[in-house]
């Protein structure tokens, strides 16, 4: 019972906002009562902070996945981006903002396990990219990495980026075309280019 609870309570906080949903939305939608969950969950927050790691679980394990297959570093980037977005439901609620104001320290921790799985996967993608020619040698590897990190974040400020100007799904192609661009050798930009003229 309590893996289905943190379901589908992963699918309403995506679809509505963790702030939006409350323990009486989540009983109605699973046909239990609030005691129910209860009694797996101490309160709300408790249950958010399960739903949010269970998602960051899926998230990791595909990213991962996507990583192994060691595709071209150009293509991998665009694959989990697409990947990422399919299951956050293109992250229409913003869910990553309203952790960051309303439950700050679930917040903290998920950015940190974040950073590392990120960390880790761009650091492999800007070396590979290196190495066949795509990415510029010149790259400080470290820096970069931190940038982008740190950008990828920054997109899902509401306040900065308000989802009424720009969808996520928007943003995130104008921020991949943007990061890529400042780091593609020649021979790499002709492989973005047509990457970017096959999706259009």
């Amino acid at each position: 019972m309590r893996e289905q609870i943190i379901h589908q309570s992963a699918d309403l906080f995506l679809n509505f906002g963790f702030k939006s949903v409350t323990m009486d939305d989540i009983a109605e939608k699973m046909g239990i009562s609030k005691k129910t969950i209860y009694q797996h969950f101490e309160n709300k927050t408790k249950l958010i902070e399960a739903t949010t790691m269970y998602l960051f679980e899926i998230i990791s394990q595909g990213i991962d996945g996507i990583c192994a297959l060691e595709k071209n570093p150009i293509e991998e980037i665009y694959d989990i981006k697409r990947f990422v977005m399919e299951h956050l439901k293109d992250e229409k609620s913003s869910p990553q903002y309203q952790l960051q104001k309303y439950y700050p320290k679930i917040f903290k921790s998920l950015k940190q396990k974040q950073f590392e799985v990120m960390q880790g996967c761009v650091t492999d993608n800007l070396k590979r990219g290196i190495a066949l020619g795509l990415y510029r040698s010149s790259l400080n590897v470290d820096f970069t990495c931190r940038i982008y990190f740190n950008s990828m974040v920054s997109l899902k400020d509401k306040e900065l980026f308000p989802l009424n100007n720009f969808s996520m799904n928007a943003l995130m192609d104008l921020y991949l075309e943007y990061h890529l661009r400042g780091i593609c050798t020649e021979k790499g930009i002709i492989m973005l280019n047509q990457i970017i003229s096959n999706q259009s």
